[in-house]
């Protein structure tokens, strides 16, 4: 592969998650703020796993079998920015959950058809695809940065009044919207991704052509998610799709509740981030995971599979105690963000490449989509329907207001132990070569 299509595929990424970057850390405060209730907002919420499950049987199936992969990025980054757009002006349940849906919906299998261009145009894809997959964490921090001048008090700035460059620098970085106002302009994190998500629908079409796969004749099933699905018979795989079930739980737990721990008053338990700083915070855990993706290669060759895993498992564990028994530390919390680099690459980046090693060539994009539903899929939509209502009401004293988050947060770190036992105990893959890639189980 030359410097250009990985070039492509690189920028490809950066656009890719710049998208779901831009809107959902601020999405959690902004649904309260206009009158939804906790069954509402778990509805909108769950737009994005619904769309995951849906997905993984039709559009990844088609992508599969029927569809040139850089086409249907094209379409559904079209259709989808546009719903993105009009997210910003809505703000009445039904047509808000129906145009998250709809943007969900065609979203959603992007993620995992994203992956299977990159993998389609590698040669050695545990060396490759770390870069290359670097690309979407560079894409979430340039869409959290630009949040520090979009969510500014300006008014605050025009009667402060600053002289030079640099005093109006500081006024305006110190000057971020609080409170409702704060909520208000958070509508602007889908203009924002509306663009983007358009911009990706012209690049498609300068990606590198990847065709359809048939079915392997006499050997394949005419749908791909079957035959991905039926790989749920060997112990080793489906052990993996539900620790994969238990560790996106507590990393929408992260989402779920993170943006409003860093924004709330150390009165109320919190650590007191100004709101327009509240997305670069939480992008501290995306630059220390381009750092992460750089190793990536060298540690699955070192560690193995099972032990790399279990790695990126228990950083959630550690990051949720620091929460729970350490949050009026403000540094030590902002500094434990770089944990996401080893909870995102050590985990669900290499069940990513797993599955290009383990799973049937004709079904790789299924088998991405059949492991999507755990990380995008059930998982999510299981933090997505408890967590308003864990931080809302079972964690919030409904006459002080103010919130439990040392409970909250010992939650999902339990939840993140036990799956790190789980996984050092029952997961016992094949053996691989010494290139990585392992033999694909029998169908």
């Amino acid at each position: 592969m030359n410097d250009s299509p990985r070039c492509k595929l690189f920028v490809m990424m950066v656009l890719e998650f710049f998208i779901w970057g831009a809107w959902l850390p601020l999405i959690f405060d902004y649904l309260p703020s206009l009158g939804f209730s906790t069954a509402e907002q778990s509805w909108i919420l769950n737009a994005f796993p619904i769309a995951a499950i849906v997905g993984m049987f039709f559009s990844n199936q088609f992508c599969d079998r029927n569809f040139a992969a850089e086409k249907f990025l094209a379409f559904s980054h079209l259709i989808g920015g546009v719903a993105m757009l009009a997210l910003a002006y809505t703000k009445t349940f039904w047509p808000f959950f129906g145009l998250m849906f709809v943007h969900c919906l065609l979203y959603v299998p992007t993620i995992s058809i994203t992956n299977s261009i990159a993998f389609a145009n590698m040669k050695d894809a545990q060396k490759e695809f770390g870069i290359v997959r670097m690309g979407g964490t560079v894409g979430w921090i340039l869409a959290a940065w630009p949040f520090t001048f979009i969510l500014v008090d300006w008014d605050k700035v025009h009667a402060a009044n600053p002289q030079g460059i640099s005093a109006w620098l500081g006024t305006v970085l110190g000057s971020g919207l609080t409170g409702d106002a704060l909520k208000s302009a958070t509508a602007w994190t889908f203009i924002v991704a509306g663009i983007a998500s358009l911009a990706l629908a012209a690049f498609s079409f300068v990606l590198p052509h990847t065709p359809p796969k048939k079915a392997s004749q006499g050997a394949g099933e005419s749908l791909a998610w079957l035959e991905a699905m039926k790989l749920l018979k060997h112990p080793f795989v489906l052990v993996l799709f539900l620790v994969t079930l238990v560790d996106s739980f507590v990393h929408n737990c992260y989402f779920n509740w993170t943006g409003s721990f860093l924004g709330a008053a150390k009165e109320s338990g919190g650590v007191g981030i100004p709101g327009n700083w509240i997305m670069p915070v939480m992008s501290v855990g995306q630059i220390a995971e381009i750092l992460t993706m750089f190793i990536l290669g060298a540690t699955l060759k070192r560690l193995g599979w099972r032990t790399t895993m279990i790695f990126g498992i228990l950083g959630h564990a550690a990051r949720f105690a620091v929460y729970a028994f350490f949050p009026e530390h403000k540094e030590l919390i902002i500094v434990v963000q770089v944990l996401h680099g080893i909870c995102y690459a050590f985990f669900f980046a290499t069940v990513y490449i797993f599955v290009d090693a383990y799973f049937p060539k004709d079904a790789r994009a299924s088998a991405q989509g059949l492991f999507n539903v755990m990380i995008l899929g059930l998982g999510a939509l299981l933090a997505n329907s408890i967590c308003p209502w864990l931080l809302q009401e079972k964690f919030t004293n409904p006459l002080t207001k103010l919130t439990d988050f040392h409970g909250l947060f010992l939650v999902p770190m339990f939840s993140a132990i036990g799956a790190a036992v789980a996984l050092a105990l029952f997961f016992h893959p094949p053996k691989t070569d010494q290139s990585g890639a392992g033999s694909a189980p029998a169908h």
